[in-house]
């Protein structure tokens, strides 16, 4: 399931962080008022640019995949345990509208 050969493995937290320097490196090279982008300059921004494109769509396609099998798992569960399913239903409401008339009542 796994398909990635050219995407090296990174958290969504390096990702945001190497987002963040690239832009940075985007306005440096953007703010130099008196000499013109060159280039090299641009066309590594632009490799750099499509290498967080592709880690963003694979961390995209991990999460959905994830998400789908998250949602297959509750829903087998919920089919195999219907009553008990609508008593955790039930309570997580009653303790949700406690919490809710507590907070609106102070």
């Amino acid at each position: 399931m796994n398909n990635r050969t050219n995407v090296k493995e990174i958290m969504p937290v390096e990702l945001a962080s190497e987002l963040r320097a690239l832009l940075a490196a985007a306005e440096k090279i953007l703010s130099d008022e008196g000499a013109s982008p060159t280039q090299s300059g641009v066309a590594a921004l632009r490799e750099r640019f499509e290498a967080a494109q592709e880690q963003m769509g694979a961390l995209y396609t991990d999460a959905k995949a994830k998400v789908v099998i998250g949602a297959k798992a509750a829903d087998r569960t919920i089919r195999d345990h219907p009553y008990q399913s609508l008593a955790v239903a039930l309570g997580a409401g009653v303790l949700l509208g406690v919490l809710i008339g507590r907070r609106s009542g102070s």
